[in-house]
């Protein structure tokens, strides 16, 4: 087994800090002092710790830091990088940062798209924990579970089960660089969840690391917390070490196939059809839409592309069925189609060339890092042609636009939207995921920024309202911050009934109880506060 047993516990009670610790050293001195102390002695913590003054500091905090706006040199930079290697040192670290009065931050993949696990704008100093170290993965497929220690990516995670089966496989994201950690926290979507739920609706346990550097399983936490953690966002009730997740049986043969339509192939009524129908296609089915900027064949000349990206749970002859009855719109044909196998299905969904191996999943590269913008919606309405067509209108003004459209359905409309924090579900035909991106530094940021802020401005009518939902996993501080002290309930619940809708406020209860002093936090994180009793009435369900 690839954790510490159960009697782990027994490490908080020597992790006792020496009142002859110097706090007025240097922070790394003190830092790594507090390490020895309250960790084996024998163990060279000095090799797990990175400041300014290593050679290797900036390599290593860009090395999984995803969008490149974080990465310029006046973002607040961390004072030390601590890479542990066992999950009683990230006990010790909980212990020392909070002996210490310094702010930590979690990162496991570093997709986070506001660079929250390894950026802080509202606490100085502060240090990064980066458990990319952790990443063990152990299958058990006559269990049909597995455990994967936060640092490891999903792609890791795929292999590592592709490698045991290949009839198994787990519902997680289609970008195999995401970290495992922070993915399952904020829910986790991808190409089997209108089958299989989310990645957080597949967890079976979870080592927590509290603010006390306790560790806490399923069982000792509570299922108020368990529940808290799948899906109420990272960062505000522990540093999770490890996944215990459910496999999900995936055929011998799955199929693929990605169809373009532009806006002179009547790509507008095409997308509009899709509305539709996408929430009710066959379970097994997954078609999303990516919408960007393409070349019309004429000099010049640009035009809109919709791209239809599917993956299904069977062979080509099933899925030429489906299409037919449900979407014949779209005109598939066979010569469309590929089969595969459910782990080739993950490279052709990530986009890597035709000839790619498995094995690059391993790499945990991820080939798209670039400066980045991002925002969310989720529609339940279908968006009128005029409306779309106004749509591309303002998505030739930017250079790189993008959109994709996720459909829902399936087992999303099957699970409450109080089984965990995660509460997009039932009603939900698609969610819309906006961005622009840009490659070269020097340019205006402001500009694209301000570009997608419009398209989400423009869209207002056509998504949900009262609350307008976002994915907690596409961070978005334009929806709302905390402030470092005196953290507002009301003003969070802004953007956290956005996220969590009335989940929020139980999502504060349990805060509250576990964290009462915001020991974890960042400028999103879920914080601690008395709940009015109106406000207890509405989680009474």
């Amino acid at each position: 087994m690839i954790l510490s047993s159960y009697a782990s516990l027994w490490i908080f009670g020597v992790l006792l800090l020496s009142p002859s610790l110097i706090i007025s050293l240097p922070i790394q001195d003190s830092f790594l002092q507090c390490l020895q102390k309250n960790s084996d002695m024998s163990f060279p913590f000095s090799t797990l710790l990175y400041s300014p003054v290593n050679s290797s500091f900036t390599a290593i905090l860009q090395s999984s830091a995803q969008n490149l706006r974080f990465t310029l040199p006046l973002t607040p930079k961390p004072e030390l990088i601590y890479k542990p290697v066992e999950e009683s040192h990230i006990q010790a670290a909980v212990i020392c940062s909070k002996q210490l009065g310094i702010h930590l931050r979690v990162r496991s993949g570093g997709h986070d798209r506001e660079g929250l696990s390894y950026v802080s704008e509202i606490d100085t100093p502060f240090i990064v924990v980066d458990l990319d170290m952790l990443r063990s993965i152990s299958i058990d497929i006559d269990g049909n579970s597995a455990w994967v220690q936060a640092g490891a990516t999903i792609g890791e995670l795929y292999y590592r089960i592709s490698e045991k089966s290949k009839n198994h496989g787990f519902p997680a994201g289609v970008c195999p660089s995401v970290g495992v950690g922070g993915h399952i926290t904020g829910g986790g979507y991808g190409s089997m969840f209108r089958k299989y739920g989310l990645a957080a609706d597949n967890v079976i346990d979870a080592p927590i690391i509290d603010a006390q550097g306790r560790v806490l399983d399923r069982k000792v936490m509570g299922e108020d917390l368990f529940w808290a953690i799948r899906g109420g966002g990272g960062g505000s009730f522990g540093i999770i070490s490890a996944w215990k997740v459910k496999l999900v049986p995936v055929p011998s043969t799955v199929t693929v196939f990605r169809v373009a339509k532009t806006l002179e192939q009547g790509a507008t009524k095409l997308l509009y059809r899709w509305q539709q129908v996408a929430d009710n296609l066959d379970d097994d089915l997954f078609l999303s839409v990516s919408v960007q900027l393409a070349n019309a064949g004429k000099k010049g000349k640009k035009t809109m592309s919709t791209s239809y990206d599917a993956m299904f749970l069977g062979d080509t002859k099933r899925l030429l069925q489906v299409m037919q009855e449900s979407f014949p719109e779209l005109g598939l044909q066979q010569q469309d189609c590929i089969e595969t196998s459910w782990i080739n299905s993950v490279l052709y969904m990530s986009f890597f060339p035709n000839n790619t191996t498995p094995e690059i999943l391993l790499q945990r590269n991820n080939l798209f890092k670039r400066y980045l913008k991002g925002k969310s919606d989720y529609v339940k309405e279908p968006i009128p042609e005029t409306a779309l067509e106004g749509l591309w209108e303002r998505l030739f003004e930017e250079e790189n636009p993008s959109m994709v459209l996720i459909p829902y359905g399936g087992m999303m409309n099957k699970i409450s939207e109080y089984q965990i924090p995660y509460p997009h579900r039932k009603g939900n035909l698609f969610m819309i995921d906006y961005s622009t991106s840009w490659k070269d530094p020097s340019e205006n940021a402001a500009k694209h920024i301000d570009w997608v802020r419009k398209i989400y401005e423009y869209m207002a009518p056509y998504v949900s309202m009262n609350p307008r939902e976002a994915y907690g996993n596409y961070r978005d501080l334009d929806l709302g911050m905390n402030e470092k002290t005196n953290t507002s309930c009301e003003e969070a619940s802004v953007w956290g009934t956005k996220y969590f809708k009335d989940n929020f406020y139980r999502l504060v209860q349990v805060k509250t109880r576990v964290d009462p002093d915001n020991f974890f936090r960042h400028e999103q994180s879920i914080p601690p506060c008395h709940i009015s009793e109106k406000e207890r009435l509405r989680l009474s369900w």
